[in-house]
């Protein structure tokens, strides 16, 4: 049987990848992914065969993947952060029903929300939600529920895909959802191309992130009732004594 790795190769240094990951990718003949995913990695497997599709091409690349598998093939399908969190690993599941000569082993990575909150400080300390804003899968309708619930409910909440070309407003939107329930001055913080060259974090209160512009390449950390600003950090505390 052949194997087939989906893997997080995390949000992009080399030295954020985990061990597990960069030994499945050494392992692998070939490497399969989204043309920008491929770019970050590339140097440090020399060697390898590297198929690509563009963006929005995804089932097509696990097709890709499976049927390089079937050659007999050790693959590896990459994704950014972790390849279970708004990545390929449940439409890879879905596909291999068809292909039950390929087995899945599951690689994870260290997903946005994660490797930025290190950059911020400690802004996950305590419970926290993970939403993203693209409504190119999900209904706003249906986004906007889960915002407006999840500031309700006081959770620190982070957010995927803020902005795009087409989407230039909505982390404005997002935001006046959540100032029905928070504070205008409660601590948020946003992360330009975690892991990546230029990277960029910056601590701010809610009404100051409700008129910044951000790019599809930002993830955003909305703080809870408790989060505080120490020395430029984002902080959640857990409640222990001090």
């Amino acid at each position: 049987m052949s194997i087939l790795y989906v893997v997080g190769i995390g949000p992009g240094a080399y030295g954020k990848m985990t061990i597990e990951a960069a030994e499945a990718l050494k392992n692998s003949d070939v490497i399969v992914g989204y043309t920008v995913y491929v770019d970050l990695v590339k140097e440090h497997f020399p060697g390898k065969e590297f198929l690509t599709t563009p963006m929005r091409r995804e089932t097509e690349r696990c097709e890709l993947a499976f049927l390089e598998a079937e050659k007999g093939k050790t693959v590896a399908m990459i994704c950014s952060g972790d390849a279970g969190v708004y990545g390929m690993t449940g439409l890879m599941y879905e596909i291999g029903v068809r292909y039950p000569g390929v087995e899945l082993k599951v690689i994870g990575g260290v997903t946005a929300a994660i490797g930025g909150a290190a950059v911020l400080g400690a802004p996950l300390i305590h419970d926290f939600a993970v939403i993203s804003l693209s409504d190119l899968l999900t209904p706003w309708e249906k986004i906007e529920k889960r915002l407006e619930l999840s500031a309700e409910a006081d959770f620190v909440i982070c957010l995927y895909n803020p902005s795009s070309k087409k989407r230039k407003d909505y982390l404005k939107k997002a935001c006046d959802l959540v100032l029905k329930h928070r504070s205008p001055d409660t601590v948020c913080g946003y992360v330009k191309n975690i892991g990546r060259e230029g990277e960029e974090g910056c601590v701010l209160t809610l009404s100051r992130l409700h008129d910044t512009q951000v790019d599809m390449f930002t993830t955003v950390w909305i703080g809870n009732s408790q989060t505080k600003n120490i020395n430029g950090k984002m902080v959640t505390p857990r409640g222990y004594r001090l």
